[in-house]
């Protein structure tokens, strides 16, 4: 009994960390945290409520949401007319962004990638913009998806113990 009371608080754990931290620090894995922590609970609970069939469900909910983090930008800067060189700047802003400013890269380097790459196909600075725009709401619509499922999976944990 106590035991399974301590997987149940790391469970939730787990599923607020990925909630709070995930969406605050990017490059961290959020959604992947939480969803473990949703395995864990549906053990601690003997798969009595959430069954591997659910679980299995937001593994594919997990993967997609793993794509959107890269996609949503490009799908962003599309959206605002954005040409393939600020598509190609875009999706390398995402991964340099990452790998040279850590979580604030995320948010800035599909903006920047988008503006730099614009600007050599020759766009106007004013359209170089518009399409960076793009990429940082397609950033932030991704984090909301990502928000959002979290808030599920923990609805769907708290609503099994009721």
């Amino acid at each position: 009994m106590t035991g399974e009371v301590l997987l149940l608080i790391f469970a939730f754990a787990l599923v607020v960390s990925g909630l709070v931290v995930g969406i605050a620090v990017p490059i961290l894995p959020g959604v992947p945290m939480a969803w473990l922590g949703m395995v864990l609970f549906a053990y601690a609970t003997h798969f009595a409520v959430i069954t591997w069939r659910t679980l299995l469900l937001f593994l594919v909910f997990v993967i997609v949401a793993l794509l959107i983090d890269f996609v949503a930008p490009l799908i962003g800067a599309r959206r605002y007319h954005a040409s393939k060189y600020g598509l190609y700047g875009a999706g390398l802003g995402v991964l340099f962004g990452m790998v040279l400013l850590g979580p604030i890269g995320i948010l800035i380097g599909p903006a920047a990638g988008a503006v730099i790459g614009e600007l050599a196909y020759g766009k106007e600075p004013d359209e170089a913009i518009e399409s960076s725009k793009g990429a940082l709401l397609g950033f932030l619509a991704g984090s909301l998806i990502k928000f959002v499922l979290i808030l599920v999976m923990l609805g769907f944990m708290l609503s099994a113990l009721f």
